[in-house]
Protein backbone atom coordinates (compact mmCIF):
# COMPACT_ATOMS: atom_id res chain seq x y z
CA UNK A 1 0.00 0.00 0.00
CA UNK A 2 2.51 2.60 0.99
CA UNK A 3 5.72 3.00 -1.15
CA UNK A 4 9.42 4.56 0.23
CA UNK A 5 9.18 8.76 -0.64
CA UNK A 6 11.89 10.79 -1.63
CA UNK A 7 11.52 13.93 0.39
CA UNK A 8 13.71 17.02 0.93
CA UNK A 9 14.51 18.55 4.04
CA UNK A 10 13.51 22.02 4.36
CA UNK A 11 16.01 22.98 6.83
CA UNK A 12 19.03 21.32 5.13
CA UNK A 13 18.58 21.14 1.59
CA UNK A 14 19.31 17.60 1.79
CA UNK A 15 17.06 14.20 0.13
CA UNK A 16 15.67 11.98 3.05
CA UNK A 17 13.90 8.82 2.52
CA UNK A 18 10.06 8.61 3.88
CA UNK A 19 9.73 4.93 4.35
CA UNK A 20 6.75 2.74 4.02
CA UNK A 21 6.81 2.08 7.53
CA UNK A 22 7.16 5.24 8.50
CA UNK A 23 4.13 6.58 6.21
CA UNK A 24 1.89 3.46 7.86
CA UNK A 25 3.08 4.60 11.34
CA UNK A 26 2.06 8.30 10.51
CA UNK A 27 -1.50 7.02 9.55
CA UNK A 28 -1.69 4.92 12.67
CA UNK A 29 -1.26 7.88 14.67
CA UNK A 30 -3.33 10.18 12.52
CA UNK A 31 -0.74 12.36 11.72
CA UNK A 32 -1.63 14.61 8.39
CA UNK A 33 1.59 16.22 7.15
CA UNK A 34 4.28 14.13 5.86
CA UNK A 35 8.10 14.94 7.88
CA UNK A 36 9.28 18.40 6.31
CA UNK A 37 13.07 17.95 8.48
CA UNK A 38 15.38 14.80 7.97
CA UNK A 39 16.60 12.72 10.87
CA UNK A 40 19.52 14.95 11.82
CA UNK A 41 18.24 18.17 11.63
CA UNK A 42 14.57 16.91 13.68
CA UNK A 43 17.31 15.63 16.37
CA UNK A 44 19.60 18.77 16.19
CA UNK A 45 16.06 20.65 17.04
CA UNK A 46 14.97 18.95 19.45
CA UNK A 47 18.40 19.26 21.14
CA UNK A 48 17.93 23.10 20.24
CA UNK A 49 14.90 23.00 22.38
CA UNK A 50 15.62 21.05 25.22
CA UNK A 51 19.32 23.47 25.48
CA UNK A 52 16.60 26.93 25.68
CA UNK A 53 14.25 24.89 28.53
CA UNK A 54 13.94 27.24 31.59
CA UNK A 55 14.52 24.86 34.25
CA UNK A 56 13.14 25.16 37.77
CA UNK A 57 14.17 24.20 41.63
CA UNK A 58 12.25 21.95 43.99
CA UNK A 59 11.93 19.57 46.70
CA UNK A 60 11.78 16.07 46.30
CA UNK A 61 8.27 15.23 48.06
CA UNK A 62 9.76 11.77 48.98
CA UNK A 63 13.89 12.24 49.69
CA UNK A 64 13.74 15.71 50.05
CA UNK A 65 16.90 16.20 47.40
CA UNK A 66 16.98 18.43 44.69
CA UNK A 67 14.64 18.29 42.01
CA UNK A 68 14.94 19.95 38.33
CA UNK A 69 11.70 20.66 36.53
CA UNK A 70 11.10 21.87 33.28
CA UNK A 71 7.35 23.88 34.89
CA UNK A 72 6.82 25.85 37.61
CA UNK A 73 6.59 23.74 40.65
CA UNK A 74 2.85 24.21 42.55
CA UNK A 75 1.95 23.07 45.90
CA UNK A 76 -0.89 21.22 44.94
CA UNK A 77 1.19 17.55 43.22
CA UNK A 78 4.24 16.46 44.47
CA UNK A 79 7.41 17.03 42.92
CA UNK A 80 9.79 14.08 42.47
CA UNK A 81 13.90 13.95 41.50
CA UNK A 82 14.75 11.65 39.05
CA UNK A 83 16.14 9.04 40.83
CA UNK A 84 12.15 8.94 42.81
CA UNK A 85 10.45 9.38 39.72
CA UNK A 86 12.28 6.38 38.69
CA UNK A 87 11.45 4.28 41.29
CA UNK A 88 7.88 5.13 41.57
CA UNK A 89 7.27 4.53 37.75
CA UNK A 90 8.40 1.04 38.10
Amino acid sequence: MYEDKTLVCKDCGQEFVFTAGEQEFYAEKGFQNEPQRCKDCRTAKKAALRENREMYTATCAECGGEAKVPFVPKNDRPIYCSECFAKNRE
